[in-house]
């Protein structure tokens, strides 16, 4: 039996530093829920504060309808799963799983059922005498998480569970985690900065920032549709351009500072020249006869699709940005371009963002901080 998890008002300080100074999610009964942000930015301690782990200096953390405040760690029936699997080296890998039902003191022929079927789901039940000396990372992964869930815990904690595994790994074992959380069908809560990782296995993500939430949504509406300027650069690449906002006989439109008029059915009413700034990902750019000139600056062959890095004219992208990038699918280009080459590309209107131009929130219709 899995739990909703609700947070309301949640801060935490660290001495004088606040780290999450007032945070309220509602993460869904059954769902994989993972906590996205840079080094710092507060997910890890969340996650503490629901484990129990950490202390609570204001706020409601509730599973279901029960306050789970002052309930402590070992009373508050959860799964945890750390980034350094923290499993014992000198037992085998049934009694590692076995470990958390002999503290509950269950009988043995339910134990065993039990154990069976969890090592079953996690694909490891051939390694089971084995110490984990003998295992690989991954297999060592499975076993921390058939320990994890074997308990029937309300909630799963996963703490950065793959970021000591080799790249290949990691997404083997992502597919692994994903298929067993379905499969049980627990509530999972899950910390992690890689964005690829977040978007390949979450229900919904929450980006954060500082201790504070910038967007909470589907990882499709997260990547397609940010909130804001953060969420749009932090989850994949994201091209900054100043614009402004217009209206004209046939609607809305964005003009950038070359010229380049876009119309757009669904960018919010906007007074006449209010500066705006548009995030439009290198798949966003489309070849066209008429647009933005740019220059090929450097070009990275990627398999199926070239990325070129672009230099655009003075003054028409924002400051402080690492690359701006077009991408090319291979199997669609009828075109190659080298380096030094001048290239008109068109942004997609369906596609492309335009935010305030502080860049702190969306002008498209619709977009939504918590979906």
């Amino acid at each position: 039996m899995s739990n909703s998890i609700g947070v309301k008002n949640a801060t935490k300080r660290f001495g004088e530093i606040t780290v999450i100074p007032d945070l309220s999610i509602d993460i869904r009964n059954g769902e994989f829920f993972t906590l996205l942000g840079p080094s710092g930015c507060g997910k890890t301690t969340l996650l503490r504060m629901i484990a129990g782990f950490n202390s609570i200096e204001g706020g409601e953390f509730s599973f279901d309808e029960t306050v789970i405040n002052n309930i402590p760690a070992h009373k508050r029936n959860i799964g945890m799963v750390f980034q350094n699997y923290a499993i014992f080296p000198h037992l085998t890998v049934r009694q590692n799983v076995e470990y958390g039902l002999k503290i509950r003191k269950m009988d043995k022929e339910t134990m065993k059922k039990r154990v069976d079927d969890i090592l079953d789901v996690v694909k490891i039940r051939e390694y089971q005498d084995r110490l984990p000396e003998n295992l690989s990372g991954g297999q060592q992964q499975r076993v921390a998480l058939a320990r994890a869930i074997v308990i029937h815990p309300n909630v799963l904690l996963m703490d950065e569970p793959l970021s000591n595994l080799d790249a290949k790994l990691r997404i083997e074992m992502r597919s692994a985690i994903r298929d067993v959380q379905k499969q049980v069908g627990i509530t999972t809560v899950y910390v992690t900065h890689d964005q690829e990782e977040a978007l390949a296995i979450s229900d919904r993500i929450a980006v954060m920032k500082s201790g504070v939430i910038q967007q909470v949504d589907t990882p499709e509406a997260i990547y397609s549709r940010p909130f804001n300027v953060f969420v749009s650069t932090f989850i994949g690449h994201s091209n900054l351009l100043h614009a402004a906002a217009g209206k004209d006989e046939k609607g809305m439109y964005v003009e950038f500072r070359d010229g380049t008029r876009i119309h757009m059915d669904n960018l919010s009413d906007a007074a006449p020249g209010t500066a705006v700034t548009a995030g439009i990902r290198p798949e966003e750019f489309s070849l066209s006869e008429t647009g933005m000139k740019a220059t090929v600056k450097n070009k990275t062959f990627l398999g199926r699709y070239i990325v070129y890095e672009l230099d655009f004219q003075e003054g028409m992208i924002l400051d402080g940005q690492a690359s701006i990038e077009f991408s090319q699918d291979l199997g669609q280009a009828d075109k190659l371009f080298d380096v030094g080459d001048t290239i008109t590309l068109m942004p997609n209107r369906r596609k492309i963002n335009i935010f305030t131009e502080d860049g702190e929130k969306s002008l498209i219709k619709d977009v939504r901080w918590n979906g």
